[in-house]
């Protein structure tokens, strides 16, 4: 990727010809050429060429394998938010019924396209939104959860601000908290995202890919959470591993 410059007087006209390409590259679906790109836009092919090469480079755009056409990149998909369904009716029983036993708040998280998304919220217990809990995974344990499924979890998580008094922002002791989480399967902060209150969270895995796929949490009071909660845990865990045929 390129270093980030500043704009000069012609490059904002060049920007917006990269985007119409990229918007062109999607209504007309994988395989478009550059002479139909150009021909749709207007533009000389000779700049549309560019274009494509650019954003071949910076891999917004790939070239498909008989070089006669291009498609969506990797970085392409980062432009929109995904769309998450919301979780099947025997998904939401499972997270009502672990409800009916415990006092806390119960959250069910979707982890799908490597975003955080809140799927089925407590209404009795409201959480922190979605946004913020996407924005700052290092400050909550569903957050945590998703930092210690990454090769490199400062990748995902660069903004280390402090949210409360509480919040770990140091680099190395973050470190030793995301390696924790991946060896047990079990995130837990205390007062770092509100001060008042605290999270326990587990993952639920793909079990034929291993991919992560969700997150159950119980939100409670910040003291409560910091004791060990050995039947909490062990109750998060089985209606976790329920969800697991139903998520996967």
């Amino acid at each position: 990727m390129t270093d980030p410059i500043a704009l000069s007087g012609r490059q904002p006209r060049a920007v917006r010809s990269a985007l119409a390409v990229l918007e062109e590259v999607v209504a007309a679906g994988p395989g478009v050429t550059a002479k139909e790109i150009s021909a749709a836009l207007k533009l000389p092919q000779a700049t549309t060429y560019r274009l494509l090469n650019l954003l071949v480079g910076e891999e917004y755009l790939v070239r498909l394998p008989d070089l006669r056409g291009f498609a969506l990149g990797r970085r392409a998909a980062r432009l929109a938010l995904p769309v998450v369904p919301p979780p099947p009716a025997a998904a939401r029983a499972v997270v009502e019924h672990l409800r009916g036993m415990v006092r806390w708040g119960v959250h069910l998280a979707s982890f799908r396209g490597g975003t955080l998304t809140l799927v089925d919220p407590d209404q009795d217990h409201p959480p922190t939104e979605s946004a913020v809990l996407a924005r700052y995974p290092h400050a909550s344990a569903l957050g945590r959860l998703l930092l210690a499924d990454q090769a490199d979890w400062r990748a995902l998580s660069r903004d280390l601000r402090p949210l409360t008094a509480h919040t770990v922002t140091g680099s190395a002791e973050l470190g030793e908290r995301v390696a924790e989480v991946a060896a047990t399967g079990l995130a837990r902060q205390c007062g770092e995202l509100n001060v008042d209150k605290g999270c326990l969270a587990v993952p639920v895995h793909d079990p034929a890919t291993g991919a992560l796929v969700a997150g159950l949490a119980l939100c409670g009071p910040a003291a409560r959470v910091a004791e060990p909660n050995e039947e909490l845990v062990r109750l998060l865990r089985e209606h976790a591993d329920r969800l697991v045929p139903l998520l996967a």
